[in-house]
Order: C-alpha cells, then sequence, then structure tokens
C-alpha cells in the first residue's frame, strides 16, 4: 500500500466530513498520536484498519486504497514528502520542511523541479561503463527474442525506398542523395565537422553536414544513419538504454535501405537453394561492407530462411566487441550476463583467423564446443583502433546451405573451462611465473564514464558553433537579437 497517498485521503477526507483527529481516532479504537502517525504516511494500516477506517469515513474500502492524490495540492505535498525521505535530500544535511499551508503550490513546484534536477544530475555522474554493459545485455536479450529482426523498420525502408522509385539492388550514391532530398535535406561536405560527431543534421536549414574525408568508411553509411535518426524522431537520450536502443535502430535502418530486404531475400534464397549461402556474396551483390553484410546476413536468416545464427566482432586482442546469437552457442561473460569485452576461445574461428597469413579469403571452421558443434566463417576487417575478426556461424546441422562447409579445419573447445585456454602450460608457468612482468595496454575507456551533460558524448558547444558558421546567410534572423550573444 502508498501509506502516503492513504494517509493523505484520509486526512482529506476526515477534513470533509468535520472530523477532528480525536473522533475519527475513537472511531476507529485507536489513540489520537496513531491517527496522525498514519496520516502521515509513516505507517502501514492493518486490514482491520483499513474497513473500520473505510466505514467510519462512508466510502468503500478501494476508494480508501486508490493510488491516486486526492487533490493537486496533496499530490504535491506526497512529492514532496517523498524526495525529503530520501537518501539524496538526507545527503544535502538540510532540515526537513514543514508542509504548513502557508507554503504555495507553485513553491513546492519549485523545489521538487530542483530536487529532480540534482537526482538527474547524480544519476548522470554515477553512470559507469559497467551500466551501460548492463543495458547492452537487455537489449541483446530482446534482440535475440526477435530474432534479430524489426518488422518496423523494416516497413519504413520500403516506404522510403518506394518514394524514390528505388527497384531493388543495390543503392547507390546518387539514390542516397535523393532519398536525403526526398526527405527535404541538402548535403554539405565540410572540413571542419566536430571531432565527436559523424554528421550534424540542421533541421531547420534542411541542411545534413558530413566530412569531406571519410576514409575507410562507406560514404553513404553516415548519410543513412543521419537520415534514419530524422525519420525515427527520437529525442535525445538520457540515459544508456536509450542511446543503445537508438543506435541499434538507427544502425538496422540504415542496413535495411543499403540491403533491401525484398532484393536481399531473393538473393539468399537462391543461393540456400544452390547450397551457396556467402557472407562475401552478399557484400558484392549490394557493395557494402563485410560487417554490414554480416549483419544484414543475421536480420534476414532466421525470419526467411530458418537458420538460427550468431554473429561476433573481435578485437584482435580476443576481446569481444559486439555480439549476437539466437542458435545457443555459448558466448563467455562476466557475472551480470554481459558479453562486451570478455575473451573468445583461442579455438573459435573468431580467434584463429588471425593466425592466418591470408587476409583476403575468408575462413571457415568447425568448432566442437561443450553444448554443440558449430560451422563458422571469419574475415578481418581493419579500422582506426585495430584489427576486428567479424564471424557469422550457426549450429553444425544447418552447415550443409554455407559455402565452405567442407573446410577440413576443426577445432575442441571446452571454454568456459579455464583449463581449455586460460590456464598456462604447467612447465611455462614454472619458468616464467616470477620472471614475467608485462605491461598493460589499458583500453583509455577503461575509467572513463560519459562526458557529463549528455550521454551521447557528442560536444554540444563545438555542435552549435559549427552549425552558427556554417547557416545559410539571413538564418539567424529567426531567433532574434540575441542570436549573436554569449560569446
Amino acid at each position: 500500500m502508498d501509506t502516503l497517498t492513504i494517509g493523505r485521503r484520509i486526512r482529506q477526507l476526515r477534513g470533509e466530513r468535520g472530523l477532528t483527529l480525536e473522533s475519527l481516532a475513537a472511531a476507529i479504537d485507536r489513540a489520537p498520536s496513531q491517527l496522525s502517525v498514519i496520516e502521515n504516511g509513516k505507517r502501514e494500516l492493518k486490514l482491520g484498519e483499513v474497513n473500520r477506517l473505510a466505514e467510519a469515513l462512508g466510502v468503500e474500502v478501494d476508494a480508501l486504497l486508490s493510488s491516486e492524490p486526492p487533490s493537486k495540492r496533496a499530490g504535491l505535498e506526497i512529492a514532496l514528502e517523498r524526495a525529503q525521505r530520501g537518501p539524496l535530500f538526507a545527503s544535502l544535511g538540510l532540515a526537513p520542511l514543514p508542509l504548513r499551508k502557508t507554503l504555495s503550490d507553485e513553491a513546492i513546484e519549485t523545489i521538487l523541479a530542483l530536487h529532480g534536477e540534482l537526482e538527474r544530475l547524480h544519476t548522470e555522474r554515477a553512470a559507469t561503463p559497467e551500466e551501460a554493459r548492463r543495458a547492452n545485455t537487455e537489449l541483446r536479450l530482446e534482440q535475440r527474442a526477435r530474432n534479430n529482426y524489426y518488422a518496423d523498420l523494416e516497413r519504413a525502408a520500403r516506404e522510403l525506398l518506394a518514394a524514390i522509385g528505388h527497384r531493388g539492388g543495390p543503392l547507390s550514391q546518387r539514390a542516397t542523395g535523393e532519398l536525403a532530398a526526398h526527405l527535404g535535406f541538402t548535403l554539405h561536405y565540410v572540413h571542419d565537422l566536430p571531432s565527436s560527431t559523424r554528421s550534424v543534421t540542421d533541421r531547420e536549414n534542411g541542411r545534413i553536414y558530413l566530412p569531406i574525408k571519410q576514409s575507410g568508411t562507406d560514404p553513404r553509411t553516415a548519410l543513412l544513419q543521419a537520415l534514419a535518426a530524422h525519420v525515427l524522431g527520437r529525442p535525445e537520450p538520457h540515459d544508456y538504454g536509450e542511446l543503445l536502443r537508438q543506435r541499434v535502430e538507427t544502425n538496422y535502418l540504415a542496413g535495411a535501405l543499403l540491403i533491401p530486404e525484398s532484393s536481399a531475400v531473393e538473393f539468399l534464397d537462391a543461393a540456400k537453394k544452390a547450397r551457396e549461402l556467402s557472407v562475401e556474396d552478399l557484400r558484392d551483390a549490394f557493395a557494402v561492407s563485410y560487417e554490414t553484410a554480416a549483419h544484414r546476413f543475421t536480420n534476414l536468416a532466421t525470419r526467411h530462411l530458418g537458420i538460427p545464427v550468431h554473429f561476433l566482432k573481435v578485437h584482435s586482442s580476443g576481446a569481444i566487441s559486439k555480439a549476437y546469437e539466437n542458435d545457443d552457442v555459448l558466448f563467455p561473460t562476466d557475472a551480470l550476463g554481459s558479453v562486451e569485452g570478455q575473451q573468445v576461445c583461442r579455438y573459435w574461428s573468431a580467434r584463429q583467423v588471425f593466425e592466418r597469413d591470408d587476409r583476403l579469403s575468408p575462413y571457415h571452421q568447425y568448432t566442437d564446443k561443450p553444448v554443440g558443434s558449430y560451422w563458422c566463417t571469419s574475415k578481418i576487417e581493419s579500422a582506426a583502433n585495430g584489427d576486428f575478426s567479424v564471424s557469422v556461424g550457426t549450429k553444425f546441422a544447418y552447415a550443409k546451405w554455407f559455402r565452405g562447409r567442407d573446410t577440413p579445419v576443426r577445432l575442441s573447445s571446452g571454454c568456459p573451462d579455464p583449463d581449455c585456454c586460460r590456464t598456462p602450460d604447467a612447465r611455462l608457468a614454472a619458468r616464467w611465473k616470477e620472471n614475467a612482468w608485462p605491461s598493460a595496454r589499458l583500453n583509455s575507456s577503461l575509467l572513463a564514464a560519459m562526458p557529463t551533460g549528455t550521454f551521447t558524448g557528442v560536444d554540444r558547444v563545438a555542435v552549435y558553433e559549427f552549425l552558427d558558421r556554417h547557416a545559410p546567410e539571413g538564418a539567424e534572423a529567426a531567433v532574434g537579437d540575441g542570436a549573436a550573444t554569449g560569446r
């Protein structure tokens, strides 16, 4: 029971019926001091007391127990009382504010607003990478439950492509520009895009700013992600969960535009019938990166081909960067169920591919794991922050549909058993245990929380100054005479 709300309701009903604290206390066979504690929400009611109070006040029990505050004023008082009983208020070292009739509604609303902002700032500052990992774990479980297929985003992609008359197949650079124009944007390539951004959208003037240099990335991707964010219309995220969800949805919609569902399914169906499914072929057919093709394959494989799959992006150090599965493969996890940052078994294809000199050809491998046998294909892609392997795999029974199924490479993995690959050889340990002192290369974000003020990490000052520099002539008039102040 919500003791504060019930207490305020009892007090209001008592006042409406002209009852004193003493007379109502006598009616329910309680001392006035006990009834006062109840009205102040400091003690839970027993069932017998609820029945007697309802009878004495002439109301139904359900009406007395309603969770709705009896009035706006009562709602404000309840909220203030809750705030003052909380740990944040206690940490301020302030005396509780008495709830007198002379305290106006406006004053209470101001106090609650200040308390809410303090609470938000404390929550934001307390947010750590651990909170991001928890949110990411929840999101990964949701993706698994829906087989990584988002019907609403696929529908949005179909409608956008139809609007520009796209008839299937790869989305050209020209068609990407037409899509931007259809949505009311002109494209502007600049040298001074803020370093914390991939693009900047000026909704007021219908402009999307992109970097002139996009080395190592598909020039369509950043634009499609900006357009996807505009189409989805999500507000700025206020926590890690929203940030990660928006990133997933934006990337998904961009991928669905680059590799349209109908064309991709037709292509994959034909490949499955020929027993020639291949991430490389999907990549080449739609002129995208290997990682984009691998991601898109996981969107469509289970939904349209009936094939459960798993996906891994792993740094050369062995740490997992991204992961997805609906084929029951056993990823390494920490105590909270988080996969990202964990070390992949040395005998999985995601690690073995780094041992190969041939980085042009895809690498295929069967791996016998504690939960069954799996077939995987892996390829290495290089990025500014190092080399990563991108892997797609499935259970042994489904390998028959893939090119590379005839690989003779077969290894065994006992992970998460430490004796599989995490315990050093006894002879080597005896020789080097007391004589080795490696200097670790720490990840720069190991101890860093997201910057205060925004969960996106975007430098808002730089963005606003950038937009101000690039705004069309006369655009500042729309914001009034104060537009140039604040320098």
